[in-house]
């Protein structure tokens, strides 16, 4: 029996044995429910149907919401961003305190240093407490900004950031933790946050990482999906010029 036909006698019996309302149908029922019990492959195909329709949805409403809101994901001019004259924009939402964010954060710098013609922009999406709470509102200060890369690396190779590792990392970098929280409580700087929050949910990122490039979102540290998007996105340009 073809796949389509079987789903299809899966998807009859499932509706049946829902609630049959006739009695010449319970007799059907029955004999769907054996065929299944005796073929529960079948089963898995349903599953992996809708899987795949999930997916091809998700990934619609994904472009389609990436499509919408291109403008506050790639050129807010209050985030921090690398290579600012990249040809092709890469978007990261991310948390200091965020397990895959610190395992993707060596290969994101490397991609940064290795392809100047690919722009990448840095979203501040604490999630994870306080002290990410107040590393992104640091970040985000002009003392921060001017040692931007060099404090990024830091705090994502402190495996548990703190309070105090926020500071002292600071001053590894030469800025006076002071200047730095004060800066921070700029309420300026709150309405980002809160901004780049909304922006997340209007993307639906549940989570951290989260890649885009073009028109593709990339969910958690799936660096070789992200390194295929890039390509991607270099090929189109190449082809619009």
């Amino acid at each position: 029996m073809k796949t389509a036909a079987r789903v299809a006698l899966a998807l009859s019996a499932l509706t049946l044995l829902s609630g049959c309302q006739k009695q010449d149908d319970a007799a059907f029922g029955a004999r769907v429910r054996a065929y299944l019990l005796e073929h529960p492959e079948v089963m898995r195909e349903v599953a992996q149907k809708l899987s795949e329709k999930e997916q091809a949805e998700a990934a619609k409403a994904s472009s389609e919401a990436i499509g919408k809101f291109r403008a506050q994901l790639e050129r807010d001019p209050r985030d921090l961003v690398a290579n600012p004259d990249g040809k092709v924009t890469v978007v990261e939402f991310y948390d200091y305190r965020c397990g895959y964010c610190k395992l993707a954060a060596p290969e994101v710098l490397e991609l940064i240093r290795s392809q100047p013609d690919v722009r990448f922009v840095f979203k501040e999406y604490p999630i994870f407490g306080d002290v990410s709470d107040e590393a992104a509102k640091i970040a985000l200060t002009p003392v921060a900004k001017a040692k931007g890369l060099q404090l990024h690396q830091a705090w994502m190779a402190d495996k548990s950031l703190t309070q105090a590792g926020i500071d002292r990392h600071l001053t590894e970098a030469g800025i006076d933790p002071k200047v730095a929280r004060e800066q921070a409580k700029d309420p300026a700087i709150e309405r980002h946050l809160i901004e780049t929050r909304q922006l997340a949910q209007n993307m639906h990122i549940e989570g951290t990482p989260a890649f885009i490039v073009g028109d593709t979102m990339i969910p958690g540290a799936d660096m070789s999906a992200l390194r295929a998007a890039i390509l991607v996105a270099k090929a189109g340009d190449l082809k619009k010029g």
